[in-house]
């Protein structure tokens, strides 16, 4: 079994997530090899041995705490970099486009190396470069959201708020959220609703009292759209918040219908989702879905009636597909000119049918095809990158990235690059306190069982009111 040792324990989860950039699960399961990491730090001085029993090859860094309020994060950064020059060193035609980055908000480590280097853009480039070995291409498309991003308004008094609905038609093969299928708990809707109005409620009134503004709004799930028109009616009637962007996931475009799009309008929702993940029927059937093309084509006419911004999310990676089936989508979605497109690479997630089955996935070369094709094909068409974040056990180690016309959705650059609080209601939502003067960030995560929450709201409430206190 390949395993890390390292002096300072509270490294390894990090260092693992290293190992894993090179080796596959399979790998460091029957392979012995074992790498070992030393640090010492004095005063701001940090020095950095690591090695491995494969090889004699020795990786010895000294480098500096730049930012004396932050010790952990260099300490974590130089022994990363550490064990990646010695894993490279084992595999040096292995290109990894994000180098040795694990984490899953590259954008953010870029602003705060521009803190780092005095607002210098240029050097912060560089140390993604050449310390941290992203290649150039994506050190270039980094650049590009950020600034694609320099309107975004940040003020500790401004706050997002996100509320979830973890119901969906059926379950993705890939999806490992706590979404779970309405046929099986068809009994929990209502209470869940009730359970989740209270606490909207007592949302509001913790805004009042800390005189927040709102400055987005964001439903999503799971599928928002898999409640009635009515239900939907009641939600949204305790949701009272002049914003200028207000989200509501319709997802499925088999929970689409002209009821709940006028819901939707009647209640100023300004933005939705409708995702196809792919135009291939044949995949959608394999991936667990319960529509097919033309129902996305029906959805999306359906809601050109209204005055919605409309985002389209697209996979890449999904069942056994090759880059020419990914084309067509990618292409179809163009063609419908939606004002946002989202391309997420497929993530083999823990807990999901894909990874417990070992389900079918493209291969990460057709995957990589997949996503440079993407780029210069959107922006060929008009559309522009705002937001980007990575997950674990991605394929290829690549990343989502959310692009738009004209209208940037300002709770995905919140929520991804953490500009702002987040008061989040529902099972398994997670509420965030930001502080900007410390670059801080608290978070409270709501009971992920649906019967939990719905029996335990009031403990939910309390602690919510205990984070924003």
């Amino acid at each position: 079994m390949i395993k890390v040792d390292a002096n300072n324990e509270k490294l390894i989860d990090e260092l693992n997530l290293v190992v894993k950039l090179f080796y596959s699960t399979q790998d460091i399961e029957e392979l012995d090899i074992v790498f070992s990491i030393n640090q010492v730090v004095d005063g701001e001085n940090i020095h950095t041995e690591c090695s491995s029993s494969l090889d004699d090859f020795c990786v010895n860094r000294d480098d500096k705490i730049r930012n004396h309020r932050f010790p952990d994060r260099f300490t974590k950064r130089y022994a990363k970099l550490a064990l990646f020059e010695i894993l490279q060193n084992q595999f040096p035609d292995k290109i990894l486009p994000w180098g040795s980055l694990t984490g899953i908000r590259p954008t953010k480590l870029f602003y705060e190396l521009i803190k780092e280097f005095g607002g210098d853009l240029s050097k912060a480039s560089t140390e993604l470069l050449e310390t941290f070995k992203v290649t150039r291409p994506k050190v270039e498309l980094v650049k590009e959201i950020i600034k694609n991003q320099k309107n975004i308004m940040k003020n500790d008094n401004l706050v997002d708020l996100y509320i979830n609905i973890p119901f969906c038609p059926s379950k993705c093969y890939y999806c490992s959220f706590i979404s779970a299928p309405i046929d099986k708990c068809r009994e929990q809707l209502d209470p869940y609703l009730m359970a989740l109005i209270k606490e909207i409620d007592a949302t509001r009134d913790l805004i009042l009292r800390k005189n927040y503004i709102v400055k987005s709004i964001y439903i999503g799930g799971g599928t928002p759209t898999i409640l009635s028109a009515e239900q939907l009616d009641l939600l949204l009637s305790h949701i009272s918040y002049s914003v200028n962007e207000f989200t509501v996931e319709c997802g499925r475009p088999d929970t689409i219908t002209k009821e709940k799009l006028d819901v939707l309008a009647k209640h100023n929702v300004t933005r939705i989702s409708i995702n196809p993940q792919t135009f291939c029927n044949k995949t959608l059937k394999e991936i667990g879905r319960n529509h097919n093309a033309n129902d996305i084509l029906e959805a999306y006419k359906l809601a050109l009636n209204y005055n919605f911004v409309i985002n389209m999310d697209l996979i890449a990676g999904l069942g056994s597909e090759k880059l020419i089936t990914f084309k067509k989508s990618l292409n179809k979605a163009i063609e419908f000119a939606p004002d946002n497109i989202t391309v997420h690479t497929l993530s083999v997630k823990r807990g999901s049918e894909l990874k417990i089955d070992g389900g079918e996935t493209s291969t990460e070369l057709e995957v990589q095809k997949m996503i440079e094709y993407s780029y210069p094909a959107l922006i060929k068409a008009g559309y522009k990158p705002y937001y980007m974040y990575k997950q674990k056990n991605m394929l290829g180690n690549l990343e989502n990235i959310g692009y738009f016309r004209s209208n940037p959705s300002i709770f995905n650059i919140d929520s991804m690059e953490e500009f702002a609080s987040i008061i989040a209601c529902g099972a398994n939502a997670i509420s965030k306190r930001y502080y900007s003067l410390d670059n801080k960030i608290e978070r409270f995560a709501n009971l992920k069982n649906i019967n939990e929450y719905i029996n335990r709201i009031d403990e939910m409430i309390d602690k919510k009111n205990s984070l924003f206190k």
